[in-house]
């Protein structure tokens, strides 16, 4: 494999985007001043372009995969994982053990454990094709690595109680299944993981914090093969086994977090922390439920509401709207879908559309924003989530251009009637998880520009995607550099 300088990012090449992601860190009362902490994100993705039908087939067979996941049961309430293709991928390198080893894994806003491949692992891939190289963790190669037993709390309060076969000497053990085949399992450890604080403005500090998480023994299915493979899953889930949950109870951070996808730029920002900066308006999360779920109250077209039962939003079993980062496109009930097609192409009866991949495409030389609506969702609370043309319709080739939105309906029978909102709906805004509140929200923002993040002292830092970013070979080398991942999903959990 030929050298790469040093501002390339360890994938192939042009094709892997950046992002920033900050992480702000609060302290006890008793520390002379709160932290935040700085990392890179890489994201490979192309959702715009002449990919042509591949391309297409790639978007489709990427949210496909995620949603074959998506109803699938588990065996054990620690959510999911997957993985992703080339048309959206986001992972990141953290450090882990001492001395700390590198180690690439994907982030999941959707599923909860951090786990990586072990030393012994059974049908982990040994090489990836996106050019980095994968290691294998050894619990016996870290002075600071330990074996988590079954009856210690972390294993206690993820099966919800000590298991009758538990001894003190016996690990405690993860298995999950998916309903595509792919499966990992294996056992829970517990060790350090290596980050950088941020002490000021453009200034950081090494910390650490102790973790518990999956060491992964046997892989099977899509996780153990070569194609984009990683070293494991990063879950940002609201379990308290995910890392966020385990550095929130340790004092280190606080339950919230945001990201911001730049789909002009390629650049963007995801923060763990108290962002002040802009304002984001909330809307209530679906209580009891695993992920991401909000109450959708109605969409509008150009300004109309569509004409819809009322009850077709409705949470429950297979049912209800969730946010979802990892998915790459938007799905809809296929009543929904045919009534949002309907108007948008209203005032375009002479175009003709024609099915590529399942997708709906045309010819269009115009500006796709003067000549097509917004398309506007509404939620509980009063809060709207506006998404422009050039976001739902992508171009795919000279003057072609594809419907973003998706009839859920011939996607997954079991999630027909479920919306999905992905990184179509979601690009170009700053989206707020405020966990301590059990409420999500998001505001249109350039998301190259600065944030502003305050820790529990009133201490603001001013950070810009663009300045943090633009120093690679520093930033290359840093501990810890957090990616999105568009890893999948698993939804309903025994």
């Amino acid at each position: 494999m030929a050298a790469r300088g040093a501002c390339d990012p360890p994938g192939p090449g042009a094709s892997l985007r950046r992002l920033v992601l900050l992480l702000a860190l609060s302290v006890s009362a008793l520390a002379a001043a709160d932290a935040s902490g700085v990392f890179e994100v890489q994201r490979k993705f192309t959702r715009h372009g002449d990919g042509g039908e591949g391309h297409l087939s790639a978007l489709r067979e990427h949210d496909g995969r995620r949603h074959g996941r998506l109803l699938a049961a588990i065996d054990l309430p620690l959510g999911g994982s997957g993985l992703a293709t080339e048309t959206g991928l986001y992972f990141t390198r953290i450090g882990i053990g001492t001395p700390a080893k590198r180690y690439y894994v994907q982030v999941d806003t959707g599923s909860d454990i951090l786990w990586v491949n072990c030393v012994s692992c059974d049908g982990c891939p040994r090489k990836s094709n996106l050019g980095i190289e994968l290691t294998m963790y050894d619990p016996r190669g870290s002075q600071s690595g330990e074996l988590v037993t079954c009856d210690q709390q972390f294993c206690v309060a993820n099966y919800g109680g000590v298991l009758p076969s538990c001894t003190s000497t016996s690990p405690c053990e993860y298995s999950i299944s998916y309903g595509d085949g792919s499966s990992t399992a294996g056992f829970f450890v517990t060790d350090f993981l290596q980050y950088n604080q941020v002490s000021g403005d453009g200034q950081t500090t090494p910390a650490n914090a102790s973790v518990s998480f999956g060491c992964g023994a046997k892989l099977g299915g899509d996780l153990g093969s070569s194609n984009l493979a990683l070293d494991g899953i990063l879950g940002f889930g609201q379990s308290n086994s995910s890392m966020l949950s385990q550095l929130a109870a340790a004092g280190k951070v606080r339950k919230m977090f945001a990201h911001c996808l730049d789909t002009v730029t390629g650049g963007g920002i995801f923060a763990i922390g108290n962002v002040v900066q802009p304002k984001v308006k909330t809307t209530p999360l679906v209580p009891d439920m695993p992920h991401y779920n909000v109450i959708l109250k109605g969409i509008d077209v150009g300004g109309t509401a569509l004409g819809l039962p009322t009850n077709i939003f409705d949470s429950g079993n297979s049912k209800g709207t969730i946010i979802d980062s990892g998915t790459t496109l938007a799905y809809v009930p296929e009543g929904v879908y045919k009534a949002l097609f309907a108007m948008v192409f209203d005032k375009h009866q002479d175009i003709s559309v024609q099915t590529l991949q399942d997708f709906s495409c045309f010819q269009y030389s115009g500006s796709v924003d003067d000549g097509f609506p917004e398309v506007t969702f509404h939620f509980e609370g009063d809060v709207s989530l506006i998404v422009s043309p050039h976001d739902y319709l992508f171009q795919n080739g000279k003057n072609l251009y594809c419907m973003g939105f998706q009839n859920g309906g011939v996607q997954t029978k079991d999630g027909k009637d479920m919306v999905l909102l992905g990184d179509l709906v979601l690009s170009n805004k700053l989206v707020l998880y405020t966990l301590e509140n059990q409420a999500i929200g998001w505001a249109d923002y350039n998301c190259s520009s600065s944030i502003k993040i305050s820790d529990d002292k009133g201490s603001t830092y001013t950070v810009n995607a663009d300045d943090i970013s633009s120093g690679c070979e520093v930033q290359w080398r840093k501990s810890l550099i957090l990616l999105l991942a568009t890893t999948v999903i698993s939804y309903l959990m025994l």
